[in-house]
């Protein structure tokens, strides 16, 4: 059987070369790091996470607890890595950023069918699936361009880290939202003078100039914490520093509460949730000290802000993540305009499986419509509208009408999709 190529090693690319390698087919996975690095990767490791070490939420009664769901059940390696290198979030799944890049590597290993290998690849070829993900480098972006001549791009942003013995912990507590979970987070609590003081010192930041090449949309996934400030007086504590639902020892609930989550199994770490900043850094030091449980902050990586590129795939890709008239030719990550993590693995795993299929004179795959991958997969290939990035969600699938409560509701929409996916899975024999 000829060997496929897999270009780029993050989690759709190391996912699709495991599916790959499973069903007996021969890949060489290129990763072009450390050599050639990107503005936000640090290393070379195999699946790095660049932004929020957190897969989000575990519920089933939420699309992206059926997405782990979901992938569980297709054998997922990127899944089954995530869960043995989990840290404590209370309801949602994070991981040791470091544990889970080498448990993915190791698992390619095992199979004895992955070969990879350090290079920066610049040309495109059939037998192939890109996986270059948002941060493409140029000269892939030009073999890109050559195939698929309609590229967008939009504006991403990580969150700082600070060390956990920086904090001040006399105005900090542990609890989770409503009780959920087991008080993972570290919650800053601000009153209403120190919540505008911090808002107008942020809105008065100064940024990082973009280059002229990045000038473009802000994606609202990933909104910088300072545009969302600029939004209006309460617009940050509608959004990540909302204080409904957690109180601290005294049972009070704060003006404004800004959230930690553990970034390690040791707890030196925590990210600053929802802080995706564009500023300077010396402004991030300024402005986030600010906060009283963080007034001695001591930063290990400051947030930054770069541009993603992703094509526009309906009209370009198949549902099955291969490109329409190139059979043997596929896309997969949030290069396709998938968002998120799980989003990229889920993509990189029907190219993967879809390869091996149609190597084997079958054709590629399309989960039911009714599953969260099968909507992605209509999403990116089919949509009509201003096609942007998009994360899984049940409004991506055939609605579900007669029930009245949104919690019954959205177990219904899992519970289809998991009979659905294992009806399917049984007559496709995957």
């Amino acid at each position: 059987m000829m060997t496929v190529k897999v270009i780029g090693a993050g989690l759709a690319g190391a996912e699709a070369a495991y599916q790959l390698a499973k069903r007996g087919v021969a890949v060489e996975l290129y990763e072009m790091r450390p050599g050639v690095s990107t503005p936000v990767h640090k290393g070379g490791d195999i699946a790095e996470l660049v932004c929020s070490n957190s897969l989000k939420s575990t519920d089933v009664g939420t699309a992206q607890g059926e997405l782990k769901a979901e992938l569980g059940m297709l054998d997922s390696a990127i899944m089954r890595t995530a869960y043995a290198s989990a840290v404590p979030a209370g309801g949602a799944l994070a991981v040791d950023r470091k544990l889970f890049s080498a448990a993915v590597e190791e698992i390619l290993k095992s199979t004895n069918k992955v070969t990879v290998i350090r290079k920066e690849v610049t040309r495109i070829e059939d037998n192939s699936i890109i996986a270059t993900g948002p941060l493409t480098s140029e000269s892939m972006g030009k073999a890109i361009s050559d195939i698929i001549p309609e590229r967008l791009y939009f504006y991403d942003a990580a969150a700082p880290i600070i060390t956990a013995a920086s904090i001040d912990y006399d105005n900090a507590f542990f609890a989770a939202r409503y009780g959920k979970g087991d008080a993972d987070y570290l919650n800053c609590p601000m009153n209403r003078e120190e919540y505008l003081a911090f808002r107008e010192a942020l809105t008065g930041a100064e940024k990082v100039i973009a280059k002229d090449f990045e000038k473009g949309e802000l994606f609202e996934g990933c909104m910088p914490i300072e545009e969302l400030a600029r939004r209006g007086e309460d617009a940050m504590r509608f959004g990540p520093l909302r204080p409904v639902g957690i109180y601290d020892r005294d049972n009070k609930r704060a003006y404004a509460v800004v959230q930690l989550r553990k970034e390690d199994n040791y707890e030196h770490l925590y990210n600053i949730v929802g802080f995706q900043t564009n500023l300077k850094f010396p402004e991030q030091k300024r402005v986030f000290s600010m906060i009283p449980a963080l007034k001695n902050a001591e930063f290990v990586r400051y947030g930054v802000m770069h541009r993603n590129t992703y094509i526009r795939s309906p009209g370009f890709l198949e549902g099955d993540f291969s490109v329409k008239g190139r059979q043997n030719l596929f896309f997969a990550g949030q290069i396709t305009g998938v968002e998120g993590y799980l989003e990229s693995a889920a993509s990189g795993l029907i190219a993967g499986i879809s390869m091996a299929e149609k190597l084997n004179g079958g054709s590629g795959i399309l989960l039911p419509e009714t599953t969260v991958i099968g909507g992605l997969q209509r999403y990116i290939s089919e949509y009509r509208g201003n096609f942007q990035p998009m994360h899984v969600s049940f409004m991506l699938l055939p609605q579900i009408t007669g029930i009245r409560d949104k919690q019954a509701r959205k177990r219904a929409y899992s519970e289809r999709a998991t009979a659905d996916l294992k009806k399917y899975l049984q007559e496709r024999d995957i």
